[in-house]
This record gives structure tokens, C-alpha cells and sequence, in this order.
């Protein structure tokens, strides 16, 4: 039922094994509206390129996750609104998430983006400039 499904296709998100922070920043240090505002399964990488695109160098999510080199991949990314949720859905087959809040790609605004907290399931925006936890994801 998810958008892209395909029958007799194998393709998904994998997740890395642990957390890449355990407390980082959505943005740069600069607000500004980046226009990675996609939520669907399938646009995380895009929104991942646009924010990068857009802040440039510095400390932050999209940058921690598109910088990542993990397992012989480069193509990590910071999961969208909606691929962030089929992680929460799936965190205990996936496992070693913290009961806290993991940043999605999906900005919100020019002071927001969305995040969902992992004890709850709850999404929800919040300022960009607080520190939560990050998890990168690949598409094959």
C-alpha cells in the first residue's frame, strides 16, 4: 500500500545501525527556508540535497546524514516526515533507538521542521535550532 509499491520489487529504506547524533540542529545556524518541505515515502534523499544545498557548510542534520560513509555507502540520507514514521513503526525490528525526538528532512517553515519522538510515535514541528537525535537511512 505505501506510494512506489511495486509487486515482485525489492526496494525500501535501510537504516543504519545506530544513531549518527544524539543531539544536533536541523539548520546551519541560519534561518532560512530551504524548500525540502516534501513528507512522502521516496523524497528524503531530494530534501536531504536541498537543505544541504541551501545551508551549505556547518554542524546539522542533512549534513551529518549526507557526509555519513558507513558500511561501504555514501548515500545516506535524513529521512523524510513519512520515512522517518516506517522507522517508528518498525523500531523494534530495526532497533537501538532512544525514547526521544529524531529530526526528519521535511522543513516546516522558515523556523520549523518536523520531528517525531520515538516513546510516543507523535510528529509535530519544532525549531530548528534544537538539538535531537538523527538517524540516517539509504533507499535501494
Amino acid at each position: 500500500g505505501d506510494p512506489g509499491y511495486v509487486a515482485a520489487e525489492a526496494h525500501g529504506l535501510i537504516a543504519a545501525p545506530g544513531d549518527q547524533s544524539t543531539g544536533i540542529q536541523w539548520y546551519n545556524g541560519s534561518y532560512t527556508t530551504t524548500g525540502a518541505t516534501a513528507t512522502a515515502l521516496g523524497t528524503g534523499n531530494n530534501n536531504t540535497a536541498t537543505i544541504v544545498g541551501s545551508q551549505g557548510a556547518g554542524s546539522y542534520a542533512a549534513k551529518l546524514c549526507s557526509d555519513l560513509v558507513l558500511g561501504g555507502y555514501s548515500d545516506w540520507f535524513l529521512p523524510s516526515k513519512d520515512e522517518l514514521n516506517k522507522l517508528y513503526i518498525n523500531r523494534v525490528a530495526i532497533g537501538g533507538f532512544a525514547n526521544d525526538n529524531y529530526w526528519s528532512s521535511s522543513e516546516a517553515g522558515l523556523n520549523g521542521a518536523w520531528k517525531q519522538n520515538f516513546s510516543t510515535g507523535m510528529q509535530g514541528s519544532l525549531d530548528k535550532n534544537t538539538d535531537y537525535y538523527v538517524r540516517s537511512v539509504r533507499a535501494f
